[in-house]
């Protein structure tokens, strides 16, 4: 019998753990995480990222080494090798040389390419961040509709259950009535309404994921807002340091620095050594076998700038620089009104909040309890009761999207200057 009792008491006890566990709030970061993992055009970059590193070995080294084969100085009236005595067979190896130091420039400029696709990579999961994170506060606003929509109807049956009382003893209309139950479709349809865009959003979020849209994210609540003073020029110093996309212009500039340091070289000579065997048969005619024949040749190209052509090539690397330069500039230049609105943009939202949670709300939720009273004693009319009762949803509706709307910007902060600022 006490077997029997352990063992049901173990089952409840599983079977509660498991509700628990499948109601268990999904983590932003963990959303944010699976999100970067699945997504395709990381992966995609990762491609180019190993398309970029094995091009540094094209064109960086040595060129292949060059074999001649050749017959010399053949009599054209016999085209015999014993005739004369300076025909012979002949085999040579040539190698060309570039200046010393060049194939290093160019590798040099090249490996800079693994550099930018590494922030292409980098700045793609910025952007991963901030739009899961978007999503997912969009869908705990949207939640959190639903559950204060909810609970004005039950609410809103109070109050349908005081006017029927009301009306049973002669002192409500039958008006009153129907004035709440219109009150509660009109809310039951928000709330069909918000669900119709809680399973849009919850299907946004599933797509980063790369799973079935109707697979369900349990959202945690929504929280205070915890207010963050960072200055507009901290930011800027922090996505000079961190903003993915701003590395990437500074690596673009700093490799036409190192293409106008490689174009440099094209001044300078390059060289080709080559060695050559001849190879002499026995003469008839002298009855003599002459030795065979060995030579060394060393090449030196002569860098003439003809046209400008290598001036030109340099002037581009150089131009292309200052275009870069001036890129970063303006890429700050627009962070900061981005950062200096947004931080306006947070000041608000703080105030909001405190007056909301701190007056307003107080304020309506004092009118409603009075109104409540006065109409049970007649002293107003009951449209006076459905407007407290409705002024109590918009402003908790308004301070949800407050609180959401806070931590949206400050996602669009951490996409911006390329640090993590929330801490909640």
């Amino acid at each position: 019998m006490k077997t029997k009792m352990l063992v049901t008491i173990l089952s409840i006890l599983l079977s509660a753990g498991s509700v628990f566990a499948k109601t268990e709030p999904d983590s932003l970061q963990s959303l944010i995480k699976t999100a970067i993992e699945v997504n395709p055009k990381i992966k995609m970059l990762q491609s180019k990222f190993d398309v970029a590193g094995s091009k540094i070995k094209i064109g960086t080294n040595l060129p292949d080494p060059v074999l001649t084969l050749g017959l010399l100085n053949i009599p054209i009236n016999t085209f015999s090798f014993t005739q004369e005595p300076m025909t012979g067979k002949a085999v040579g190896l040539s190698q060309a040389i570039p200046f010393p130091g060049s194939l290093k420039a160019a590798a040099n400029a090249k490996a800079v390419d693994t550099l930018i696709v590494r922030q292409e990579i980098a700045d793609l999961r910025n952007q991963i961040k901030k739009q899961v994170s978007v999503l997912y506060f969009d869908l705990q606003e949207q939640r959190r509709e639903i559950i204060l929509a909810e609970e004005s109807v039950n609410l809103l049956k109070q109050i349908s259950n005081v006017v029927k009382r009301k009306f049973e003893v002669g002192t409500a209309s039958l008006q009153n009535i129907v004035q709440v139950e219109v009150q509660i479709t009109r809310v039951r349809d928000k709330i069909e309404s918000l669900k119709g865009r809680e399973k849009s959003m919850l299907a946004q979020l599933n797509a980063f994921l790369l799973r079935n849209d109707t697979i369900p994210i349990n959202t945690t609540r929504i929280l205070p807002i915890k207010s963050r003073n960072i200055k507009t020029d901290s930011l800027l110093k922090l996505a000079e340091m961190n903003r993915p996309l701003l590395k990437g212009i500074k690596l673009y500039e700093n490799k036409a620095f190192l293409q106008q340091k490689a174009a440099r070289y094209t001044f300078y000579p390059n060289f080709k050594v080559g060695v050559q065997y001849s190879q002499r048969s026995y003469n008839r005619n002298t009855g003599m076998n002459y030795p065979d024949f060995t030579g060394i040749q060393v090449g030196i190209t002569i860098p003439i700038n003809y046209g400008g052509n290598k001036t030109a090539k340099i002037d581009e690397f150089r131009y292309l620089q200052d275009f870069y330069n001036n890129r970063f500039t303006t890429s700050l230049q627009i962070l900061q009104q981005s950062f200096g609105n947004i931080n306006a943009k947070l000041s608000e939202l703080e105030s909001r909040e405190i007056l909301m949670t701190k007056t307003l709300l107080p304020q309506a939720k004092q009118a409603y309890k009075a109104a409540i009273a006065d109409y049970q004693v007649n002293k107003i009319d009951f449209a006076n009761v459905i407007i407290a009762e409705d002024n109590i949803l918009k402003i908790r509706t308004e301070l949800a999207k407050i609180r959401t709307e806070y931590y949206k910007y400050i996602a669009q902060l951490e996409f911006l200057s390329g640090v993590n600022i929330n801490q909640n």
